[in-house]
C-alpha cells in the first residue's frame, strides 16, 4: 500500500477520506444518536453512506488499529473487574448504598455477577436517578445526561428482559454498553483531533493508543459518565479546530450536560474567536457564532439548575410517591427529601443548587482538603499532578514569546507543529486553570479522572516524550494493517529509556491497581 501524505493545512492524509463527508458524518451525528440511535443510518443529509464508510475505513490503517486497541482494552478492563470483585472482598466503604427494591431473579444474580464491579461509589448516585430521579438533594450532584440515556437503553431496546431482570440489572448492562462505543469513540476523537491539532498522524496515533490504555480505564468502563464526557469534549474540541463552531458547540453542550466543568469548555470557543479577531480582523460573523456557541455550552448547566430550584424551593401540589424503603433510609442516613422542607440555599441571591451541595455534602471549596489525614490522597494524586506540571513547563519553556501574548499572536518561532506547535497552548492553559482548580479546591484523589478525561495535552505530551526517548517506534512496518507501537513498547521493555518506563508503568499500574480498588469499594474515587 503507498504511503498516504500528509495534508500540508489539515494534518490528515491528503488521500484519506478523513476530511470527507464520511468520517465528519461519523462524529457529527453524536448529537442526534444521543437522541435517536437511528439517525446514524437515517441521516443522509451528511452524507453519509454504508460505501462511504467501508472506504473511509480501509484508507487509514491507523483508526482501524485505534478502534480495534480500544475494544481490546475494555474487554481486559471488564474481565479484570470481574475478576477482581470475585477474588477480593468488599471493603465496608461509607459510600451511598440505596436499598434494592423488589426480589433478585436468576438472571439478576447473573448480572450483579458480572457487571457489578462497575456498579461501585458515584456509579449508585448514576444508576440510583436513572432508576428512581431526583429523590434526595444530595443527587443532584450529578447531570441528567448519563441518566437519562442509560434509563433510555434500558426502558427501550432492553424491555423485553423485564421479566428476566429488574430494572437496576438492565442499566447495569446498558451503561457497560454505552461506556464501551463512547470511549472507543473517545479514542476515534483524539486521533482526529491529534491530526488536526499536531500536525503528525504518528503522535496522534500514539496519543489515541495511551488513551485506551489510561490510568483512569476503569472509570471509563463503569457507571461514570467519564466516558460520555470525553468524547462529547474530544470531538467538539476537534469540530473547533476545523472552525465548525456551531457543530463544536453542539458537541461541548452535552459535555456541559454529563458533567459541570464541561463550562470550562467555552473558553475554548473565547480564545479562537480572539485570536482569529485579532490576526485576521474579520469576526463579525465568528463573534455571532461565539456568542451562540457560548450561550448553548452553558445552558444545559442553566437548565438543570432551574430544574433543581423548581423541584426543591418552590410549592407544588404535585403527590410524588417515594418507596417506603427509601423514605426509611433517608431517615437513617439523615438525607434530604425533596419538598420536606425548603432548605436555605434557595433564599440565596443566586440560588444554585450545585455549588450549595458540593460544599455541603462533600466538603468542597478553597483549602479545604488540605489536612493531614488526606495526605495518602495527594500522594494518589501526586503522578498526575508531577505530569501536569512537567507537560506545562516543557511548553511553556520552549514557547516563552508565544505563551507571553497567550497564544493570540502570530510569533517567530521554530516549532509550526508537534508538541510544542502553536495550536497546543490553549490546551496547556486549559491544563494548567483545571490543575490548580483540582488541586486547591476539589477532593484531590478526583484530579486524576478530572485531567486524563479533559486534557487531551497529556496524552500528546506523554507520545511527545516516547517518541523522543524511543525514535526506532517512528520506523514500524506499516502497510494495510499497522504496528501497534503500545504493544511494541512493552515487548521491548528491557531496553527502553528509563521516562518511557515510568510513563507506561503509570499508565499500566494505575489501570490494574485502580480497577482492583474501584471495584471493591478501596479508595479510588
Amino acid at each position: 500500500m503507498k504511503p498516504l501524505e500528509l495534508h500540508p493545512q489539515r494534518g490528515f492524509p491528503a488521500r484519506s477520506l478523513m476530511d470527507n463527508a464520511a468520517v465528519t458524518s461519523l462524529l457529527s451525528t453524536f448529537p442526534m444518536f444521543l437522541v435517536c440511535p437511528w439517525s446514524l443510518l437515517l441521516n443522509t443529509d451528511m452524507g453519509w453512506s454504508w460505501s462511504n464508510w467501508k472506504m473511509w475505513w480501509s484508507h487509514d490503517p491507523f483508526l482501524q488499529e485505534v478502534v480495534r486497541f480500544s475494544l481490546w482494552c475494555r474487554g481486559i478492563t471488564f474481565f479484570m473487574q470481574v475478576a477482581f470483585n470475585q477474588l477480593i472482598p468488599d471493603h465496608n466503604a461509607d459510600a451511598f448504598s440505596p436499598p434494592r427494591l423488589g426480589p433478585n431473579t436468576l438472571g439478576d444474580n447473573i448480572v450483579e455477577l458480572l457487571f457489578g464491579g462497575l456498579g461501585r461509589w458515584d456509579a449508585e448516585h448514576f444508576l440510583f436517578i436513572a432508576e428512581h430521579g431526583y429523590v434526595y438533594e444530595h443527587n443532584m450532584a450529578f447531570f441528567p445526561l448519563l441518566p437519562l440515556l442509560i434509563g433510555g437503553l434500558a426502558q427501550g431496546p432492553l424491555l423485553p428482559l423485564a421479566g428476566l431482570l429488574r430494572l437496576r440489572s438492565r442499566l447495569l448492562i446498558s451503561s457497560a454498553f454505552l461506556n464501551c462505543v463512547c470511549s472507543t469513540l473517545a479514542a476515534v476523537s483524539l486521533y482526529l483531533l491529534g491530526c488536526v491539532t499536531l500536525q503528525s498522524r504518528r503522535s496522534a496515533f500514539l496519543s489515541a493508543l495511551l488513551f485506551c490504555m489510561s490510568p483512569v480505564s476503569i472509570f471509563m468502563a463503569s457507571t461514570y459518565s467519564e466516558s460520555l464526557y470525553v468524547l462529547a469534549t474530544f470531538a467538539g474540541l476537534w469540530q473547533l479546530q476545523k472552525h465548525r463552531t456551531i457543530c463544536s458547540s453542539a458537541f461541548l453542550s452535552l459535555a456541559t450536560a454529563a458533567r459541570s466543568n464541561g463550562l470550562v469548555n467555552a473558553g475554548f470557543l473565547l480564545h479562537s474567536t480572539v485570536k482569529e479577531a485579532i490576526q485576521r480582523k474579520n469576526y463579525s460573523g465568528k463573534l455571532l457564532q461565539t456568542i451562540f456557541g457560548i450561550v448553548l455550552i452553558i445552558l444545559p448547566f442553566v437548565l438543570f439548575q432551574c430544574f433543581c430550584f423548581v423541584r426543591s424551593c418552590l410549592e407544588s401540589d404535585e403527590n410524588q410517591q417515594i418507596p417506603q424503603e427509601l423514605v426509611q433510609l433517608a431517615i437513617e442516613k439523615g438525607y434530604r427529601v425533596h419538598k420536606t422542607h425548603i432548605p436555605a440555599w434557595c433564599s440565596l441571591r443566586f440560588p444554585l443548587a450545585y455549588s450549595h451541595i458540593q460544599s455541603e455534602y462533600w466538603d468542597v471549596g478553597l483549602f479545604r482538603y488540605f489536612k493531614l489525614q488526606q495526605l495518602p490522597n495527594f500522594l494518589l494524586a501526586s503522578p498526575v499532578m508531577i505530569l501536569s506540571i512537567c507537560t506545562i513547563l516543557e511548553y511553556t519553556s520552549s514557547n516563552l514569546e508565544l505563551c507571553r501574548t497567550l497564544g493570540l499572536w502570530k510569533v517567530q518561532s521554530k516549532y509550526t507543529n508537534g508538541f510544542y506547535g502553536p495550536h497546543v497552548f490553549v490546551y496547556v492553559a486549559h491544563l494548567a486553570a483545571l490543575t490548580g482548580f483540582g488541586f486547591l479546591c476539589m477532593h484531590v484523589q478526583v484530579l486524576t479522572r478530572l485531567l486524563f478525561s479533559s486534557c487531551p495535552v497529556l496524552y500528546w505530551f506523554c507520545s511527545h516524550v516516547i517518541h523522543k526517548n524511543e525514535p526506532w517506534i517512528l520506523g514500524l512496518k506499516r502497510g494495510k494493517t499497522v504496528s501497534n507501537p503500545a504493544l511494541q513498547l512493552l515487548l521491548a521493555w528491557t531496553s527502553l529509556q528509563q521516562g518511557t518506563r515510568i510513563i507506561l508503568a503509570y499508565f499500566f499500574g494505575y489501570w490494574v491497581i485502580g480497577t482492583a480498588l474501584h471495584v471493591n469499594f478501596l479508595p479510588w474515587t
